[in-house]
């Protein structure tokens, strides 16, 4: 039959209904960055004012929601080239300029003759944040072996920061801080190296369509936080920032696991 006005409109409408949904699955994506560089800016301000624990809490969820905006891209099909790069900025901010002020105002206390070191310390945070970032977006290799990341990543980076602040926050002020300069300058270099450090992705997007790893990991971080965070927050920063040295000496237990662990866990 041939199309009359009334099921062209139809069509019509049922094409705008889709594009729309397009549209904002597209940019659901895109909310979560924006959360994420919202909160690493207010890590920002709440710095400034003094306000370490509330700084590193915003930094965590910055970690949130940057997990969680790949993740939902990866999901919906919205994975684009803006998004990258606005994925990149917010974690300029988020894991680049917050961790870095939110150390230097600690280190900064005592307004001594020690404050440039701290300033070239910090600066050094921003500079190999910036430099890791910008080499991640320039050298994407689709051969590469996506589970893991070449440099530490910076999320992971920061999250030695706002670990040491809840683990240590009273001995990072006054004469006793110069060791903070290593919680700084450690992984900080450490995004700039060619080391590899495990991605984690299929835990977040598992290719088998079964999220048994995402649960358990879920599960066993909301029994960590919930008995004591501190401790929890601390051995997962720590560990991830060990995790080149300790997984060859551990790496022989994995052969214990079940073959059908392994597989959802690769």
């Amino acid at each position: 039959m041939p199309p009359t006005r009334r099921t062209a409109t139809v069509e019509f409408v049922r094409g705008s209904v889709r594009g729309t949904r397009r549209r904002a699955l597209a940019t659901l994506p895109s909310l979560f960055t924006l959360a994420n560089m919202m909160c690493g800016f207010g890590a920002i301000l709440v710095s400034i004012r003094g306000e370490y624990r509330l700084a590193a809490v915003l930094i965590g969820l910055s970690i949130v929601f940057d997990i969680t905006d790949g993740a939902v891209a990866r999901l919906v099909g919205a994975v684009t080239p803006f998004g990258l790069q606005f994925d990149s900025l917010a974690d300029l901010v988020s894991f680049g300029l917050a961790p870095a002020l939110l150390a230097f105002t600690l280190f900064s206390q005592g307004r001594d003759e020690w404050d440039p070191l701290g300033w070239v310390v910090c600066f050094l945070w921003v500079a190999c944040a910036a430099i890791r970032l910008a080499r991640f977006n320039t050298t994407i290799d689709p051969t590469a072996d996506k589970r893991y990341f070449i440099g530490m990543p910076s999320p992971g980076a920061a999250g030695v920061v706002l670990a040491s602040v809840f683990a240590f926050g009273d001995q990072m002020q006054g004469r006793d801080r110069l060791w903070v300069a290593l919680i700084v300058a450690v992984p900080a270099v450490l995004m700039v190296t060619t080391i590899r450090f495990r991605s984690f992705r299929s835990l977040v997007s598992p290719r088998s369509g079964r999220p048994y790893g995402i649960i358990a990991a879920a599960v066993a971080l909301a029994v960590g936080f919930a008995l004591d965070p501190t401790i929890t927050g601390t051995l997962l920063a720590y560990g991830y920032l060990l995790a080149p040295v300790l997984v060859p000496v551990v790496s022989p237990l994995a052969r214990l696991l079940p073959a059908r662990l392994k597989e959802l866990l690769s």
